[in-house]
């Protein structure tokens, strides 16, 4: 594939074999992320480890110190005083069987969905729908939940989900190109410290084996994962 101007001039002073530490890497990117619109700050984290097997397994929520930059849609299946606090709490979309025809019809206007633990049973027929988008509610991310209003403002507020992809790779938004070096690096170190601590059991040998900083339109730069602790 051939390569453009911008991104060709874009990787130059970049040592594609270095691995540098994560403060120059963050600086290196946001010097390239010289898009029209605020490029998305976006790391890459190779896992030792093999999804295929349920004991190495990488899934979780970490609330970024200095939120994602992103406004998020959040939407909720709640019923009664429940969804009260839902829309109180700021949630753009709730409902019960109101909303679930809703997504089963293709209308799906929200990011993050949360649902209450009794809804369950009507979000599980949601699972075509929602689950290939990541969408679905998991009491193991804090998105099946009494805590509504807790659930919505952290949703909100910067929190965001991760989850290792077969290749062993767990990629994640952390900011935007107009952050400070200092906030985005705050949150490289915050999701690597929630992706730390949701090691498996059955993960053996170095577990976060390789680092990738990159913008949305701009090239990857590798960092030395023993910065980013």
């Amino acid at each position: 594939m051939a390569i453009g101007k911008r991104l060709k001039k874009a990787r130059e002073g970049i040592d594609r074999t270095k691995l540098y530490p994560l403060d120059e890497a963050v600086k290196m990117v946001k010097e390239r992320a010289t898009s029209k619109f605020d490029e998305t700050i976006e790391v890459a984290l190779n896992l030792g480890v093999d999804p295929r097997h349920a004991d190495q397994m990488v899934r979780g929520v970490v609330m970024l110190p200095n939120g994602t930059g992103r406004t998020v849609r959040v939407g909720v299946f709640a019923r009664g005083a429940k969804a009260d606090e839902a829309k109180a709490a700021g949630a753009d979309v709730v409902g019960a069987e109101d909303l679930v025809e809703q997504v089963q019809a293709g209308n799906i206007n929200f990011d993050r969905c949360i649902a209450t633990p009794d809804m369950m049973p009507l979000v599980g027929r949601l699972g075509k729908v929602l689950g290939p988008r990541g969408m679905m509610p998991n009491p193991k991310i804090g998105t099946v939940t009494m805590d509504v209003a807790g659930a919505v403002k952290g949703a909100k507020g910067g929190s965001v989900e991760f989850r290792v992809e077969k290749a062993g790779i767990v990629q994640a938004g952390v900011g935007k190109a107009s952050f400070t070096e200092e906030k985005l690096v705050e949150n490289i170190k915050a999701l690597a410290d929630a992706v730390t601590k949701a090691k498996p059991t059955g993960a053996k040998g170095t577990y976060i084996q390789r680092v990738a900083v990159s913008s949305s339109m701009g090239p990857g730069v590798k960092v030395e994962p023993g910065t980013i602790a």
